[in-house]
């Protein structure tokens, strides 16, 4: 039997293919969960108009992720921070300080979303790099002061 698939189905195939499936697979497991929808001309032609509504929203979703990387990409971000005598800091500069940080600054960014090498546990400048969707990165120079 032939049907198009609604959804990705694991060890099948991914959303809006064309399969060709066992009568009773089809009956019994994947029309009932609503995973397929029967092949016919009018099912085709839906399947790819969906197929192309998908890739329009994914490449503007990946021009949005592109034109925010492209304006963090070599931004410099300086951050006081309170030391003592000695100049050790008190607070250790991590992820989520970083994140913090760029969201003052505007930019919607999560602790997830920055990579760091270790917390920061001294003054001077470190490279950071923020990860995005599609495999984009962008990568800030932090500026460890005190305050």
């Amino acid at each position: 039997m032939k049907v198009i698939l609604i959804q990705e189905v694991e060890g099948l195939g991914k959303a809006f293919e064309t399969k060709e499936v066992n009568d009773g697979y089809a009956r019994n497991f994947l029309f009932p969960k609503k995973l397929v929808r029967d092949f016919s001309s009018a099912n085709e032609k839906w399947a790819q108009e969906q197929q192309a509504k998908q890739e329009a929203e994914a490449a503007e979703a990946l021009k949005e992720v592109a034109k925010m990387a492209g304006k963090i990409d070599g931004l410099e971000i300086e951050m006081p921070v309170k030391i003592g005598d000695k100049g050790q800091l008190f607070e250790k500069v991590n992820s989520q300080k970083i994140a913090s940080k760029l969201q003052d600054m505007g930019y919607d960014i999560k602790k997830t979303q920055v990579d760091l090498a270790g917390d920061i546990k001294e003054l001077g400048e470190f490279e950071a790099k923020i990860k995005f969707d599609h495999g984009l990165e962008a990568n800030v120079k932090l500026i460890i002061v005190a305050e």
